[in-house]
């Protein structure tokens, strides 16, 4: 008979913590993990700090139609990258995360090994250098969920917000749009996983462990962009979201997103579904949207998709070409 995983039901809190740890890296801060609070350095003077959510089957499921299995390791990296992307968002550099888990008891211990080895390869990979594991909590519950707190440093600069764009800005992106809602949709189809091409299977990637542009946020605040966020909920969505803080509306190029959805369409047709759909409503690439004066150039990364223009009560605060968009994007209390 084989014997099963090891869960972690069968280990105290200290031992998992233990197996935990090591994974981590060493931690860049005055006090790291071990105590009952960290130390945390701020030579700015001000620390930029946001927090994010992870919770099984909302965020993510264990195991697709397809056939794929979530690992602890693509969880680890999704949760290390929405947050880092919060900060990339206000032109800051990321410093700390801590990190909650609340894990049911039979959740193999192997499962939060990989979460923390995950975690630590997406602060190397995405150029977090300066971003370490502060500590965090554990906890038992009846399903997975992963919360973590992240911590920047603007470095003298001031931040950049959702309310600075202005009448006749540029709007620009940064990183890719459309690819993870690519991936879920894939995921969540009846095609079996094991038989999806290449380019099938970097775009589920996208879904599980996203890239966000870490080097582009403080590239444009050194730009002098005028307001920026992340593209977390849709390109649609919070491009409204810019646009209602700002006091404008924004007029997206339809050519250009044309453009954008061009290498996903084959797979949209295998899907039965318009690609640009996916470039309008998906957002967690966690790419960058930002507001440039005309006369800027862009940082490198960034491209043009947009017009910054005046508000009009007798139009949306989003349209493409003039007219009202397909696409809402995401809303994590919807229906």
């Amino acid at each position: 008979m084989a014997k099963h995983p090891q869960q972690v039901a069968e280990l105290g809190e200290g031992e998992l913590l233990s197996r935990i740890f090591p994974r981590l890296g060493g931690a860049r801060m005055p006090l790291g993990p071990g105590d009952d609070a960290a130390v945390l350095a701020a030579p700015d003077g001000r620390t930029v700090i946001s927090i994010d959510t992870l919770v099984q089957d909302q965020d993510f499921r264990l195991q697709w139609p397809g056939g794929y299995s979530t690992t602890g390791y693509d969880v680890g990296w999704k949760c290390a990258a929405q947050n880092l992307s919060d900060i990339n968002a206000m032109g800051a550099v990321p410093t700390s995360l801590v990190v909650s888990l609340t894990l049911p008891a039979d959740t193999p211990v192997s499962w939060v090994e990989d979460l923390a080895d995950g975690l630590s390869a997406a602060l190397r990979a995405l150029g977090a250098e300066q971003c370490s594991v502060a500590g965090g909590d554990l906890g038992r519950g009846n399903q997975l969920v992963v919360t973590a707190a992240v911590t920047g440093d603007l470095q003298g600069r001031d931040p950049v917000l959702r309310w600075g764009a202005q009448p006749g800005d540029v709007l620009a992106v940064c990183g890719v749009l459309g690819e993870a809602a690519a991936g879920l949709a894939l995921l969540e189809s009846s095609l079996v996983y094991a038989e999806l091409s290449g380019w099938e299977r970097a775009l589920t990637a996208a879904q599980s462990r996203p890239c966000p542009p870490l080097a582009a946020g403080p590239a444009a605040a050194k730009a002098g962009a005028h307001a920026m966020m992340d593209i977390s909920d849709g390109l649609v969505r919070d491009a409204g979201r810019l646009c209602d803080a700002s006091g404008v509306r924004v007029d997206l190029d339809p050519d250009v997103l044309k453009q954008e959805g061009a290498p996903l369409a084959d797979i949209a047709a295998k899907l039965g579904t318009d690609p640009l759909q996916w470039v309008l409503g998906g957002g967690e690439d966690h790419g960058l949207l930002a507001a440039f004066a005309p006369e800027r150039a862009f940082p490198r990364g960034f491209r043009r998709v947009g017009t910054v223009l005046p508000r009009l009560e007798e139009q949306g605060m989003v349209t493409i070409g003039g007219e009202p968009p397909s696409a809402a994007g995401w809303d994590h209390f919807a229906g």
